[in-house]
């Protein structure tokens, strides 16, 4: 039968949809035809093809070869299925069995040796796999992607030939490879090298317990920076869910990832000069942007007001839903984005408004245009917004007595993240509102407390809920049963530049 039938795996956003390579010799003038929506890269995969099944001492048929890619209203694109093919031909022609093509799938760029190059998007495939019950045949290459992936089904090969011994009957490929141990102490900025800014640093642990957003504002060197890169260091490690879907995203992005590290939140820290694309993601092929590429993770936005209004705009929505959906002509896909914010920013042009070294010339237009760069709907999703005023000389001398450690703020924020996985399943940032509702109840006088402020500071429904989810994380952090007045007064003095409007 000339005929041959391959499983094997698209890439689309960050699923793996089935693909099925099926193979047709004829007789006629000899050609190689490849139909079924595939891109530049697929279309001249049938000179790889051939060059690698003539260097693997096969015999590449003189027929006409006709490779169908099934769906084909799917697009394809890559190598990815340079292996695939190859294999089909070589099956439909008689060279190779067709017995255990129905219980695999393969995936692979060939090299004209017949050597097994790596690809990207390894690991939604290998999920996807194992979800479907069949195993999986890679390149060497990406062994250590898949291995972070607990299925039993995954093998590896490093050539052409190796793939054709597996098929007919040889144990020549190796299994999964276990993902690496993770090292005992990673060396994360530690916060104990943060001086003075006791409030900053309050806000930085209430934020790491609950996932809240935070602003910072304050003049330069007064430590914005220094205390969002150390946020990591205190944020609860990612369980075996979330570190696989951030590893997913990686792995399409094509901007590779440590391995070592793959269980600690992802922290992103783009440039101002960033596009609106670069930020959430797209192209002609839609990719991750920064906001995916830091889901479970931090996303620091420094220097907002320098950011391009409309790029801040875009991320209104995934502020709220969690997703980002990219829209072409031609394909439609969707990428998770479930990060928290730290921005930065300073309270004026040069800085130093409001400094009592009074050496801030700006006019009060001037700042207003200023802050006014940042839009109120952006600024109403921001749960946290504090000043970070400059330090004094007395508190960076070295004798000076330093903060407390990463160490034993991480202790805090762990105990108070697992008082609310324990209530709600989720963390107090991402509660909804009839949750909200549940788990946030106010006494009769704290309620009235509330709404005042609402009254006086004119924040929105959504503005009231925040400050609501984030005294639920103050008292999460006092092993507090209920939220107490200390605690919606202190969360309620967050919203900092709500006072100032």
């Amino acid at each position: 039968m000339s005929l041959a039938l391959v499983h094997s795996r698209a890439q689309s956003g960050v699923a793996a949809p089935p693909v099925r390579v099926e193979v047709h010799l004829s007789g006629g003038l000899p050609a190689l035809s490849i139909v079924g929506l595939p891109d530049a890269a697929v279309r001249e995969s049938k000179d790889r093809v051939r060059a690698a099944i003539l260097c693997s001492q096969f015999e590449f048929p003189q027929r006409r070869i006709t490779v169908n890619l099934s769906p084909a209203d799917l697009p394809k694109d890559g190598g990815r299925f340079d292996l695939p093919i190859a294999l089909g031909i070589l099956v439909a022609s008689g060279q190779l069995p067709r017995d255990a093509l129905a219980d695999n799938e393969f995936l692979g760029e060939l090299a004209l040796t017949g050597e097994l190059r790596g690809i990207d998007g390894v690991l939604p495939a290998v999920l996807a796999a194992a979800r479907a019950q069949r195993g999986i045949v890679l390149p060497a290459a990406n062994a250590g992607e898949a291995g972070l992936s607990s299925y039993a089904g995954t093998l590896t090969a490093t050539t052409l030939l190796q793939v054709s011994a597996f098929l007919r009957g040889e144990p020549v490929l190796a299994a999964r490879v276990a993902p690496p141990a993770l090292p005992a102490d990673i060396a994360l900025p530690d916060l104990a090298e943060v001086r003075g800014q006791a409030q900053a640093r309050r806000a930085l642990e209430v934020a790491a317990a609950g996932a809240h957003n935070l602003l910072m504002s304050g003049p330069p060197g007064s430590g914005k920076s220094m205390l969002a890169a150390r946020l990591p260091s205190i944020l609860p490690p990612l369980d075996e869910a979330q570190a696989l879907d951030c590893a997913a995203i990686a792995s399409i992005s094509g901007r590779g990832f440590e391995l070592a590290r793959w269980r600690e939140p992802p922290y992103r820290a783009p440039h101002h000069t960033a596009s609106g694309v670069a930020l959430v993601g797209g192209g002609s092929v839609p990719r991750p942007g920064e906001i995916s590429l830091a889901h479970c993770g931090v996303l620091f936005l420094d220097e907002l007001p320098e950011w391009d209004r409309r790029v801040l705009e875009v991320l209104r929505e995934p502020l709220e839903s969690g997703r980002v959906t990219i829209s072409r002509a031609a394909r439609q896909a969707e990428f998770p984005a479930r990060f928290q914010l730290i921005a930065a920013m300073n309270p004026c042009p040069c800085g130093w408004a409001g400094d009592p070294s009074g050496r801030c010339n700006c006019s009060a237009d001037q700042v207003a245009r200023y802050r006014g760069r940042v839009s109120g709907p952006l600024l109403d999703r921001i749960d946290l917004q504090i000043p970070v005023p400059r330090v004094p000389a007395s508190e960076l001398r070295p004798d000076a007595p330093g903060g407390e450690s990463s160490a034993t703020v991480r202790a805090r924020v762990l105990a108070a993240r697992a008082r609310q996985i324990e209530r709600a399943g989720k963390a107090n940032a991402h509660l909804g509102q009839r949750e909200t509702e549940q788990h946030c109840a106010l006494a009769a006088g704290d309620q009235a407390l509330l709404e005042r402020a609402i009254d006086r500071l004119r924040l929105s429904a959504r503005a009231s809920q925040r400050i609501l989810r984030v005294a639920r994380s103050i008292a999460d952090l006092a092993g507090a049963e209920r939220i107490g007045t200390a605690h919606l007064t202190e969360a309620i003095g967050y919203r900092r530049l709500d006072r100032n409007a």
